[in-house]
């Protein structure tokens, strides 16, 4: 998994279906990455809640929030609808988990993302990473830590 001082890889992936997002466009601001495995689960689901909760605090230290997994754009935005969501989910759907792999966040063996987290700062460089349990939700602790180094630095 890429760590700490690793350039991020750029990438272009849906965020609806018919909008992409890339990385690139975003240099200039921090952006935090949330690879996390599939829509609906309910660890999934509450994770993704407590980002939307989050999304203040992350743009108090000029950051966006992407969530990124294998699921297609659909079936993001059914989710994201259902669940009120306020930041872009990204579809790593075509080539599958492509994205996640290049991070080192994807399970060969479950056909899916792994949970993990990433803060890149505003010139593309990996702050902070961490892999979580995929039972277990990483909260947002970390992310805000991580965003409160780069405010000082």
């Amino acid at each position: 998994m890429l760590q700490k001082n690793d350039v991020a890889p750029d990438f272009t992936l849906y965020a609806t279906p018919d909008q992409k997002i890339t990385l690139s466009e975003f240099k200039g601001k921090n952006v935090i990455l949330a690879f996390y495995p599939a829509d609906w689960s309910p660890v999934c689901s509450d994770q993704m809640a407590l980002y939307n909760e989050t999304l203040k605090f992350f743009k108090k230290y000029d950051a966006e929030i992407f969530g990124i997994s294998v699921d297609s754009k659909w079936c993001h935005l059914a989710f994201s609808q259902s669940r009120n969501l306020h930041f872009p989910l990204l579809a790593d759907f075509e080539a599958k988990g492509e994205i996640a792999k290049k991070y080192g966040a994807y399970d060969d063996e479950e056909g899916e993302c792994k949970r993990a987290l990433f803060v890149i700062n505003k010139d593309g460089i990996i702050e902070w990473s961490y892999l979580s349990p995929t039972a277990i939700n990483p909260g947002a602790e970390g992310i805000l830590e991580a965003l409160e180094t780069l405010n000082t630095k």
